[in-house]
């Protein structure tokens, strides 16, 4: 089979397609034969050296933290009524290949008439969108900024906030993907490239500022729109895009009565994201959200799929597609 591997810490062009033996399922895994890859922003500072503190992989290696597709075969201890099935799941990498080896464990089945591509594309940011959703619980009638609001995760908590009744406020950059964000449901849409955005977000609430913030953008805008944040407001410091997480003073924030929660929030148990995978795709199904795949790639070009995610040019996810 075919995979993408990483040959050295360095730029997209170090992603490079190998042969490779089948794999065989051990005890207590599957094989599933990968339909579609999910990439992630995160994979590209990996490939790069940047996160060896938190992610002790060492090249030769293959990325990828998510696939969908069908059950090829079975291990010892494992229903065989599995194999067939449609199904995605968590991989600790290998995912940028034809076929992963996957613990029973990781798997979550897939609700029929929903695309590979749409259900590979919520693994991850499907799980960490309810996670942060649910823990702000947020009421109608609130104010909801989501900064990285064209992201893979972004565009779903637009429609989440939408959905609960909130008045939603995205940022992003770029028209195309402020008018992606204001057909999800977005009522106010801001350019962060622009000087004095965050001013305008405080005018536009009535100058309280937003109730919630989800910020999946970090660094200086998730500085400014931790500045903004309503008193007795909820901050969501889970992306770091912009160059590491919001930088958040924890004595401003209890001052200002500011309910604080990061990445550390949401680093859940393989149980608990199964589920949460598990809500995620149903909400799908049933149309109640929906994931944007703003781009796929195949297989043999998962090095130009590396450089679209870093040049911020793709709306919603970035796929893999064999």
């Amino acid at each position: 089979m075919r995979v993408a591997q990483v040959e050295r810490f360095g730029g997209p062009e170090v992603l490079v397609t190998r042969e490779v033996p089948d794999p065989v399922a051990e005890a207590g895994q599957v094989v599933v034969e990968v339909v579609a890859a999910d990439t992630l922003f995160v994979e590209t500072r990996i490939r790069q050296g940047m996160a060896r503190a938190f992610f002790p992989v060492e090249p030769p290696y293959v990325p990828g933290g998510a696939v969908a597709g069908r059950v090829r075969s079975a291990g010892a201890r494992v229903d065989p009524g599995w194999v067939g099935r449609e199904v995605a799941a968590f991989t600790e990498g290998g995912g940028y290949a034809e076929q992963a080896v996957v613990p029973v464990e990781a798997l979550v089945p897939v609700v029929a008439g929903l695309a590979a591509a749409d259900a590979v594309a919520l693994m991850h940011d499907g799980v960490t969108a309810l996670g942060v959703f649910d823990a702000a619980e947020v009421k109608p009638g609130e104010w909801v900024l989501v900064t990285a609001a064209a992201g893979g995760m972004g565009v779903l908590l637009v429609q989440l906030a939408h959905a609960a009744g909130a008045r939603v406020v995205a940022a992003a950059r770029g028209g195309s993907k402020l008018d992606l964000a204001r057909r999800l449901g977005a009522g106010t849409v801001v350019d962060y490239t622009g000087p004095g955005w965050a001013e305008h977000v405080r005018v536009a609430t009535g100058g309280a500022g937003p109730d919630v913030v989800f910020d999946g953008a970090g660094g200086e805008i998730g500085r400014a729109a931790f500045q903004i944040t309503a008193d007795g407001g909820r901050f969501s410091a889970h992306g770091a895009a912009a160059g590491g997480f919001a930088p958040v003073d924890p004595d401003a924030a209890a001052r200002r009565r500011v309910t604080v929660r990061g990445i550390q929030d949401v680093q859940y148990a393989l149980a608990e994201r199964t589920t949460l995978a598990g809500r995620a795709l149903a909400e799908a199904a049933a149309g109640r959200i929906r994931p944007v795949v703003g781009r796929t790639y195949p297989l043999d070009r998962a090095a130009d799929a590396h450089t679209a995610i870093e040049s911020r040019a793709v709306a919603g996810k970035t796929l893999l597609l064999m």
